[in-house]
């Protein structure tokens, strides 16, 4: 070795190391050129991490200006081109018109190092996401999707979550908990078959969890695990997300062994036990995608779908009503005069109730809680626009720019439910009101996120005022943006109505 070492002649080792790593940056310069060439205009990105600086800069800055490149753009999340669609018409030609083209999910290495691709939500457009979509919305419908039973339930979880908000009545307090608690003892009741309390400790740190890893997949530091998925390896900020998965999932096979225990195949409970008797039938099938694997993680997803985003929603609305509490007492004056002050409202009201029918909306437009939707992915070559799409080319619909599209809303950069009014002050539909998206990969819990929204919204206007606490700085609007947009932590006052009249 000290031969070796005699002999080297270190200033041709450095020489030579400094040409390759400039080769290099020449190749992926020349690559990176090659690549812009052939796809739409976009914001400029940088070798290796491509927008990525940008994108972490200022997250919702940067999803506002990409129409300015044109109805169709390219930004760089790394080092392939992802093409972003600016408005309405495009995102229907694609998800619409071509389906089945523009269906498909990337295996990115985040989601490959936790859920193998498997669930329902993040898995690929193919014969195991169709059998377990299809599954899902059945199932989902028998255990009261959509049917009077939810909205019952929904009713009675709005009693509670008034009930426990009152125990802080007077006094500043944070709402995450209780709203995260209240959402997701709806689904819980549907795939677990009981809810939980409040109170409930290990449960309130499931949510927290739940909330933490949300923000962690849209987050710089997961952006950065998708370029250099090798640091899986080694410790650093992105291992809680694998602790917290672990813990969800946990959580989960804990609640499948006690059902396996209980399980009666002639009376199901839940969609739990749905699911342990869809594997029993199917286990001889070469062909099944109803494994554990597969229910652990279709589980998980419905799990996440149905609390997130719509607590994630009425966290915004108690915002903005502190924000404008002429709307508040417009909505509650509203409530009062066709529902009083015991009758807990229902689906069937939302005629009666026009003003806080389209509050509820513009909550929805104006949160716009997933700013760019879930990537999807072509499934095979195609075009859009005169581009030349290869098979694997990662989508985004521009959530943002349809839903605050100048040309199709009265008032698109403020909150305004004249949004959803007409002339006579009464509701109307706005085609470009997409905040599920659309397509095969419409979210399968939009209507459970409908009648949440309602009946959770309108019963707690009904019996409470929110205001901010004295001396509260307002609010920044851009929130806390990773997969999901979230409201930066606040403290909202809460009184009851009764008490105030």
């Amino acid at each position: 070795m000290e031969s070796v070492l005699k002999y080297l002649d270190w200033t041709s080792v450095g020489l030579a190391l400094l040409v390759g790593l400039l080769s290099l940056l020449l190749l992926e310069l020349f690559r990176w050129n090659s690549s812009r060439s052939r796809s739409p205009p976009g914001p400029k990105p940088l070798p290796f991490v491509g927008n990525l600086p940008q994108f972490s800069k200022d997250h919702m800055g940067f999803i506002r200006s990409l129409p300015k490149y044109g109805e169709m753009c390219s930004i760089f999340l790394g080092r392939k081109p992802t093409i972003v669609l600016n408005n309405m018409q495009l995102a229907k030609e694609a998800f619409v018109q071509n389906g089945t083209v523009f269906s498909g999910r990337p295996l990115t290495p985040l989601q490959a190092w936790l859920t193998k691709g498997y669930g329902i939500i993040l898995a690929d457009y193919g014969h195991s996401w169709r059998q377990q979509r299809r599954f899902a919305l059945h199932t989902l419908r028998d255990f009261g999707l959509g049917k009077k039973t939810v909205e019952e339930r929904v009713a009675e979880e709005a009693h509670y979550l008034i009930k426990e908000m009152l125990k802080q009545e007077g006094k500043p307090f944070y709402p995450i908990h209780p709203i995260m608690n209240a959402v997701s003892n709806i689904i819980c009741s549907i795939i677990f078959g009981d809810p939980f309390e409040y109170d409930d400790k290990r449960f309130a740190k499931l949510l927290q969890i739940l909330n933490e890893n949300i923000r962690f997949a849209g987050s710089t530091v997961a952006q950065i695990f998708h370029l250099v998925p090798i640091i899986k390896y080694f410790p650093g900020p992105h291992q809680k997300i694998r602790h917290n998965f672990e813990a969800l999932k946990n959580f989960v096979f804990e609640i499948v062994e006690e059902h396996k225990k209980t399980l009666d195949p002639d009376n199901p409970r839940d969609f739990t036990d749905a699911y342990l008797i869809q594997m029993t039938k199917e286990e001889s099938k070469e062909d099944t995608t109803f494994h554990l694997e597969n229910m652990m993680n279709s589980v998980f997803d419905l799990f996440i779908a149905g609390t997130e985003t719509t607590a994630t929603t009425l966290r915004w609305g108690l915002i903005y009503m502190m924000d404008h509490p002429d709307v508040q007492e417009r909505c509650h004056e509203e409530i009062i005069r066709v529902l009083g002050w015991d009758r807990s409202p229902c689906m069937e009201d939302r005629a009666s109730l026009p003003y806080t029918y389209a509050t509820v909306h513009e909550i929805q437009r104006y949160a716009n809680v997933v700013p760019l939707s879930v990537v999807h992915e072509t499934t095979e070559p195609t075009q859009l626009q005169g581009y030349h799409l290869p098979k694997g080319t990662m989508i985004l619909p521009n959530l943002t720019a349809i839903l605050a599209d100048k040309e199709h809303w009265k008032y698109p950069d403020t909150f305004n439910p004249e949004n959803f009014l007409d002339e006579k002050g009464q509701f109307c539909k706005n085609d470009f009101f997409l905040p599920f998206s659309l397509g095969p990969r419409v979210c399968l819990g939009e209507n459970l996120a409908r009648t949440e929204l309602f009946i959770f919204f309108t019963s707690l206007l009904q019996r409470l005022k929110f205001s901010w606490p004295p001396g509260a700085p307002p609010a920044n609007m851009d929130g806390l943006v990773g997969t999901v947009r979230s409201p930066f932590p606040f403290n909202t006052v809460c009184r009851s109505r009764e008490t105030t009249h």
